[in-house]
């Protein structure tokens, strides 16, 4: 991509796009080729077949690729194969808070494990205070006696798990009163 048009495409609001099961991959390197920015990503996850143990990459959001374009240009987006829609409300598309996607940009980037995780949207919300996800907020679980940061991207109602490091965690207060959560989130001691 050129830096012009890198350019351009900074200013422009991320959307989901709604893709065929298991053909996420192929719609990035699809409009990736037509010169739009996109954003798949991708955790490890250890798969067992009959004869061995294989490491395979896949999405953290099944089903939905990440791109940035007007709301205006989105019949290129649609006419790509294995698209089936973009994520909207009413027929028209909803663009995705570009804080939200620069969290799981830098979560991603960490090298840190990162894992699909059930969304989350109550619960202590924290900041991170240092290493390479410094600034990022989120919401804070003990999954499996290790420390999560659970990043949310709220109009797809999903969340992703990264690993941090407790040390790094201080709680963001808010003035309102937060309501119940039927979930038990854990404070690391």
């Amino acid at each position: 991509m050129s830096t012009e048009t890198a350019q351009a495409s900074y200013r422009l609001p991320w959307f989901a796009v709604q893709v065929k099961s298991t053909h996420e991959k192929r719609v990035t390197s699809l409009l990736q080729y037509r010169i739009y920015e996109c954003f798949l990503p991708l955790y490890t996850s250890r798969r067992r077949w009959s004869d061995r143990i294989k490491s395979v990459e896949l999405p953290l959001f099944p089903g939905y690729v990440f791109s940035r374009f007007t709301p205006a240009g989105r019949i290129p987006i649609l006419k790509t194969p294995s698209v089936i829609s973009i994520v909207g409300i009413g027929g028209i598309p909803a663009p995705i808070d570009e804080c939200e996607i620069a969290a799981i940009q830098r979560a991603v980037a960490s090298g840190f494990g990162l894992s699909p995780h059930p969304f989350l949207q109550v619960g202590q919300r924290v900041r991170i205070n240092g290493g390479s996800l410094c600034g990022l907020e989120g919401i804070i679980a003990d999954i499996r006696k290790r420390d999560h940061l659970i990043l949310s991207a709220t109009l797809l109602q999903r969340s992703v798990a990264v690993e941090i490091d407790s040390a790094w965690v201080t709680p963001i207060h808010t003035s309102k009163a937060q309501p119940r959560s039927t979930k038990t989130l854990y404070w690391p001691a």
